[in-house]
């Protein structure tokens, strides 16, 4: 299972031919994907038309869509975000750092094309695709 990040959904539904959204073009219908409840309120909140914003949740509610926060992921959130400031990395959206704990914790790869995450990569062992 690969949870893909808004940074790509948003490219996606955009037509925004990327790295990333070639590579959940060949994804799609032949590996298991997902996404998560705070992923999916990003990327539907900023679609402007209704029948792009329905053609978009139908779409995205048709994958499994993972509950991502609750108590103990704030925590640890709040823990990673501690520890990559200590190291003099300050991650600038509190969102990216619970969707890149969430895949840590739960050892799900992420499917991203957003900088923020680079330093869970490399520093907390987030698996990239």
């Amino acid at each position: 299972m690969i949870l893909v990040d808004s940074s790509v959904w948003i490219d996606y539904f955009n037509g925004t031919e990327t790295p990333a959204t070639q590579k959940l073009d060949k994804l799609l219908g032949v590996q298991p994907v997902c996404t998560g409840d705070l992923i999916l309120a990003e990327v539907l909140q900023g679609f402007r038309q209704d029948p792009d914003y329905q053609a978009a949740k139908t779409l995205l509610c048709a994958l499994p869509v993972h509950a991502m926060l609750g108590a103990t992921m704030a925590l640890k959130s709040a823990e990673n975000f501690r520890i990559l400031r200590q190291q003099g990395i300050t991650v600038r959206k509190t969102i990216d750092t619970m969707i890149a704990t969430y895949c840590i914790e739960h050892e799900l790869p992420l499917l991203h094309s957003d900088k923020d995450f680079l330093p869970f990569q490399q520093f907390m062992g987030l698996q990239v695709v």
